[in-house]
């Protein structure tokens, strides 16, 4: 008989000083939890020495997707950028929400100008700023879209992006990739592994908190991918995959791939991978510590199963791994 979960069954209580705010240095000096399905053993090592516990033959699969900018800040205004329509026009959360009433015209800088077009029911802005978005006078005002329990400035914005970001677009860092250092993807290469890219742009709903006990009534927004040729034709080569993080996971397990046969192409992806879901291409996973009562939490129980979720997150705790994004890492084997 098949459980069924709600929204406080992903609950847990985390001490405040677990949640990291600084990023390990170097990049590949994170701790590294290993935990193997097959055993139910968990080993603490470290993120350099990863390669010792990839499956042999595996393909790594990475989002190279790169954070945008899109925090705007001008003064005590903030407009953070979540959609754009052209290059005029955005949807975006906005703070004070009084000075951003529907048909106001509100002055951002010396510069720049923003319309109201409508306000949704979620308070979400639709924006006309008088000048494209490309313009360089927006570029005083840029700042990167951290989450809010990171405490960073802008020093440390290149160390939130992976060393293989590529294409701009993420709201939020693939942290799982965070880990990874050029010299540390040589060494995997060289074992005999291989590496292979996917894009998916990150968006908000990811983590927008889950606001629905029954967690099956929780719709996540829509994100978009990119395979290429070239990982297609690599994935279709792969005997064994292993993705580097839930972002990846989202495109492995989006893709319309019968009998793991992948076609390249884009495409947008709402799903949502909850207790009771069926990977079909995804064998192994990396990823980082997540929120409680978040997707990416539940996402976790899918793979490994809720109440060895659980143990691992206890002993996660309990040994002091570092949390959330700049976090410590995961192999789920």
């Amino acid at each position: 008989m098949n459980r069924t979960f709600t929204l406080s069954d992903f609950d847990y209580n985390l001490p405040a000083e677990l949640i990291a705010h600084k990023p390990a240095e170097p990049r590949d000096h994170s701790r590294l939890l290993v935990y193997s399905r097959e055993t139910g053993t968990i080993t603490d090592a470290h993120f350099y020495d990863i390669a010792s516990y990839l499956h042999p033959d595996t393909t790594l699969v990475m989002n190279n997707s790169r954070v945008e900018k899109a925090r705007l800040l001008f003064g005590n205004k903030e407009v953070f950028i979540t959609h754009g329509h052209n290059a005029h026009t955005v949807d975006a959360m906005i703070r004070p929400g009084r000075k951003f009433k529907a048909g106001k015209d509100v002055v951002l800088s010396d510069e720049i100008s923003a319309k109201v077009i409508s306000v949704a029911e979620d308070g979400l802005r639709t924006l006309e700023f008088n000048l494209p978005l490309d313009h360089p006078a927006y570029e005083p005002f840029r700042h990167t879209p951290f989450p809010p329990y990171i405490d960073a400035g802008e020093d440390l914005a290149e160390r939130y992006q992976t060393v293989y970001a590529k294409p701009e677009g993420s709201k939020a860092a693939p942290t799982a990739g965070l880990h990874f250092t050029p010299e540390l993807l040589d060494k995997i290469r060289e074992s005999g592994r291989r590496t292979a890219e996917v894009t998916l742009h990150v968006g908000l709903g990811t983590f927008a908190p889950v606001k629905t006990e029954q967690i099956e009534e929780h719709k996540l927004h829509s994100e978009s991918w990119f395979l290429s040729d070239e990982t297609a034709a690599q994935l279709n080569q792969a005997r064994h995959i292993t993705a580097v993080g839930t972002t990846t996971t989202r495109v492995l397990e989006s893709l319309p791939s019968p009998d793991r046969t992948f076609e390249p192409g884009t495409g947008d992806t709402e799903i949502f991978i909850r207790p009771g879901y069926r990977f079909r291409n995804t064998d192994h996973m990396i990823t980082n510590f997540h929120l409680p009562k978040s997707t990416l939490l539940m996402m976790i129980s899918a793979f490994i199963g809720y109440d060895e979720m659980r143990r691992i997150y206890d002993h996660a705790i309990r040994e002091k791994y570092r949390f959330y994004s700049f976090g410590d890492a995961m192999l789920l084997i």
